[in-house]
């Protein structure tokens, strides 16, 4: 019986397919990385947060090549990445900083495409936040401040996101003192937008919605979603905590451009039902393709 459990649970392969698919996203994100930061920010003395950030600064003191700091500063956090989270997400890591340390150092004899830094803050930004979040979606990483802020969130009484963001405006800030103070502003800019692009890229364009429906009408209105948007809906057992009666929930995934339809579709069979609309990033397997109506 142990034998079969382990069988179970016990680590597949990727497929060659898959794997080639990983390893072109990690490239490629990590070659966006290095453009966003010799092309737009580096050579407007713009910083982004985190160990880049670190890196950027320790370069302009120093003298030496960008690409040696972002290697050596992210080694340490790939061992606690590898006891932490795996060995999978070390070796992505450990390859997409490889190739984003030599695309920096092949790319850092180009000129600037802008010397603009609002225009490098903004475009810089963008192709960084598309950059990492190829990586991420890939399973790796380009930074090792959220690895330290999961060990920190044990003993700390923080969130990984406050600890990180603790850490960023510690960075960012220290580049009003290595430059001046108004690249560190357009240093937050830059972290801001590639901050938002990183989400949008991780979670994609077509972000689906979950709704969750109590009507005593739950079969009609079951039936007419189906007709009507061509969605599968599922009912699920419920029981009202106040009043003890059984209540019947119709549960669905749409698109947010079938929201206002599915509203309207509820509001005309029970105007008294109650209607919950949440925001989802991932949907896989089950029949959430879209039946043909007609």
């Amino acid at each position: 019986m142990n034998t079969a459990n382990e069988n179970t649970i016990k680590h597949t392969r990727l497929s060659y397919a898959k794997l080639l698919r990983r390893i072109l996203f990690l490239f490629l994100g990590a070659c966006m990385v290095s453009v966003g930061l010799e092309i737009f920010l580096v050579p407007n003395s713009i910083i982004d947060g985190g160990i880049t950030g670190i890196s950027i600064i320790a370069s302009h003191l120093s003298g030496w090549p960008l690409g040696l700091f972002l290697t050596l500063l992210n080694l340490p956090f790939l061992f606690l990445g590898y006891k932490q989270i795996g060995k999978t997400f070390a070796i992505s890591t450990l390859f997409s900083v490889l190739v984003m340390s030599i695309g920096t150092t092949l790319l850092h004899p180009v000129p600037p495409i802008t010397i603009d830094p609002l225009l490098a803050a903004v475009f810089g930004g963008i192709i960084l936040g598309i950059g990492i979040g190829l990586v991420i979606r890939s399973g790796g990483s380009l930074d090792g401040t959220e690895i330290v802020a999961i060990l920190l969130n044990k003993k700390l009484p923080f969130s990984v996101g406050e600890t990180v963001m603790f850490f960023n405006i510690f960075i960012l800030g220290s580049a009003g003192f290595v430059y001046q103070w108004d690249h560190a502003m357009y240093s937050l800019i830059a972290y801001f937008i590639a901050f938002k692009t990183i989400d949008v890229t991780i979670e994609g364009f077509d972000e689906s919605k979950s709704v969750w429906i109590i009507s005593d009408q739950y079969k009609v209105i079951g039936d007419a979603i189906i007709d009507r948007l061509g969605r599968g809906v599922t009912y699920l057992q419920g029981e009202g905590a106040y009043t003890g009666d059984d209540k019947k929930v119709v549960f669905c995934v749409i698109n947010r451009l079938e929201e206002a339809k599915l509203k309207s579709i509820v509001d005309e069979l029970d105007s008294h039902a109650f209607l919950a609309v949440g925001n989802i990033h991932d949907v896989k397997g089950g029949r959430f393709k879209k039946r043909d109506i007609h």
